[in-house]
């Protein structure tokens, strides 16, 4: 069932949001100590390091209006994470990808009833600017085959008649282009090499992988190499996630007609814009992303990271507050607070209720 399909009214009852609300504010300025919050007991979760920060406040947030309850995430990566929620040691999961159809389909999940699926929840979104240091030049326009050009090693120098052509205006050096890359396994790699490929498949040719498909260029190890490496470089581009862009120069991307600058709202739009995964179960909200959607405004260089859960816990004693975090993560408090610790793009209101019906699925 394409949850989309329905008006399913958002009834949302968040704890964290209720007891933080309710908090009168001390001499500080900070919630006072007192919650009227019933909720108790421990939740492990592991994954994505791209929601780390995001988690981080996440946590802090429901633990404050939640004083009896006790969350750890390990930021392991999402390799581990899924595989540690598979064993069982994790009540919840982060992820950059949601699992493949033939993963759901081996079973196996510990943690959760016999002949049950998974709840995938595309709580964290982040635009992946393509960033570059060249001196004079804060802002390029350039489409998807230009891009891939550039990192493909076949665009070698900044004055390259491809990147004169769509920006007329720019005064571009003749300078070799030194591109960047990750090093390490890579949610954010996994996610620029699919735009590059789906948008640009004549150029390039690799499959998309966290891992970058061949050697060439400058690697880097996590988003803080890749920034350090463009900042102290000279003619250098590479991509990273969008909080982390700072001073440096950034590429505006071709959409259709026109050039999209990376935005939360333009990242937010892409993920409306783009289906669900078919044969997914409810509660299943794997996304697709259309790395050539034509649709205005939106931004198709974007990392999805998904919160992972059991539709159907085997032992119901964590169940109120598996559900409980989940909703504050979705709540517009909830992300706000993510969006303002790691640069995230909030979710629509339109997300929201799908996501807050497959949370009411949970059980």
């Amino acid at each position: 069932m394409n949850l989309k399909r329905f008006g399913v009214p958002v009834v949302v009852a968040i704890t964290a949001a209720i007891a933080l609300s309710s908090c009168a504010a001390n001499e500080g300025g900070a919630a006072a100590p007192e919650s009227a919050s019933s909720l108790s007991g421990n939740l492990v979760g592991a994954g994505a390091s791209s929601q780390d920060a995001a988690q981080q406040a996440w946590i802090a947030g429901f633990q404050t209006a939640n004083p009896d309850v006790t969350i750890d995430y390990d930021p392991s990566g999402s390799g581990a994470g899924r595989e540690t929620f598979l064993e069982g040691a994790s009540d919840f999961a982060g992820s950059d990808r949601a699992f493949k159809d033939e993963e759901i389909a081996a079973g196996g999940f510990a943690k959760c009833a016999a002949d049950t699926s998974v709840v995938e929840l595309p709580m964290y979104i982040s635009p992946i600017a393509v960033i570059f240091n060249v001196e004079g030049v804060d802002t390029l326009n350039l489409d998807a085959a230009t891009i891939a050009g550039i990192f493909a090693g076949n665009i070698t120098k900044w004055n390259d008649e491809a990147i004169v052509a769509l920006n007329p205006d720019a005064t571009l050096p003749d300078l070799a282009i030194t591109p960047v890359h990750r090093s390490d396994d890579s949610g954010t790699t996994e996610n620029f090499t699919d735009y590059l490929g789906a948008a640009a498949p004549d150029v390039w040719t690799y499959e998309a992988d966290g891992v970058w498909p061949f050697e060439g260029g400058e690697a880097a190890q996590g988003t803080s190499g890749v920034v350090d490496a463009v900042t102290n470089g000279t003619g250098t581009i590479g991509y990273a996630d969008a909080s982390r862009a700072g001073d440096l120069g950034t590429v505006a991307v071709q959409v259709g007609d026109d050039f999209v600058e990376f935005s939360p709202e333009a990242a937010a739009a892409i993920v409306d814009a783009s289906p669900e995964a078919e044969g997914r179960a409810d509660g299943d909200i794997a996304i697709e992303i259309d790395r050539t959607s034509e649709e205005a405004g939106v931004y198709p260089i974007v990392l999805v990271s998904y919160i992972i859960g059991c539709q159907d816990y085997e032992d119901d004693e964590n169940v109120e507050l598996v559900k409980s975090y989940f909703s504050y993560m979705a709540s517009p408090e909830g992300q706000n607070v993510a969006a303002d610790a790691a640069g995230s793009a909030p979710i629509s209101d339109t997300l929201r209720e799908q996501i807050t019906a497959a949370i009411d699925s949970i059980q």
